[in-house]
């Protein structure tokens, strides 16, 4: 058991709360019994699970058998050593170390009128998350992250997605590269628009469509109007001219799934 907060593999842990220290171990942090359980389910291996008895939530014993039955390390820890690696205000015991997938555009399902979801320049890691959330929840093929201003592997991206970070299709790229990719494949983007004449729900949503949704103090570059995509407005109907960008990625997405059989 794992019992001293100074131990050094406590601190490479802690450290991984660190974009810079991720990004040169390749590795992330993935904590809560949900996340973890869509993490065992998908084709992420996890290296090392840590877990702390005094803290476990119903069903984390079950879970941890079955991580532990896929060949991952399970590392007991006192309360104490728990709580400094864990970043969660109430902690449910389980906190696992996983490696960083390559989120290349090859990695991407090659699907025909298949509705895509594209992150652009997305800078609060909660939005990301929850677009993540609404990406599995609307069924979309994949999700691309462009110009990523935030890291798809923080801590509170993993929390905010629910898990789903492991159940969607995820790539990054340059805005260039993402543009090129969809262009390549005869994928039409939309994109939210406050001043855009077309209302969402006239627009046509089906076929191959990517919803492009840009960050939350910039929008989109004029480089996505180059690409000819077609741009909509979510009407507004109070004295705010604008809506979260994760919500916005809700509203198109849904209406896109509803066009569709």
């Amino acid at each position: 058991m794992l019992t001293s907060v100074r131990n050094p593999e406590v601190k490479d842990v802690v450290k991984l709360r660190n974009r810079r220290h991720r990004d040169r171990e390749r590795r992330f942090v993935v904590e809560g019994t949900r996340e973890l359980s869509c993490a065992a389910g998908s084709d992420v291996a996890l290296a090392t699970l840590y877990y702390c008895e005094e803290l476990l939530a119903e069903g984390g014993r079950s879970l941890m058998e079955r991580i532990a039955a896929a060949g991952t390390d399970c590392q007991a820890t006192s309360r104490a050593v728990f709580e400094k690696m864990s970043y969660r205000h109430t902690p449910d015991g389980m906190l696992g170390v996983a490696p960083m997938p390559d989120l290349g555009l090859e990695r991407l399902p090659a699907r025909d009128d298949a509705l895509w979801l594209v992150a652009a320049g997305i800078e609060k890691p909660g939005n990301l998350g929850a677009m993540l959330r609404t990406a599995d929840a609307a069924g979309v093929a994949g999700m691309l992250i462009a110009d990523a201003a935030t890291d798809v592997f923080n801590p509170n991206v993993v929390r905010a997605s629910l898990g789903t970070l492991f159940s969607v299709p995820i790539a990054a790229a340059s805005g260039n590269d993402v543009r090129h990719w969809l262009h390549g494949r005869g994928i039409r983007a939309v994109t939210g628009r406050p001043d855009a004449v077309v209302e969402y729900t006239e627009a046509d949503l089906r076929g191959a469509v990517a919803i492009v949704v840009g960050s939350e103090h910039q929008g989109l570059d004029a480089a996505w109007s180059e690409l000819g995509a077609q741009a909509v407005r979510i009407p507004m109907l109070g004295r705010a001219d604008s809506i979260n960008a994760a919500m916005a990625a809700t509203v198109l997405l849904f209406e896109a799934r509803r066009q569709r059989p």
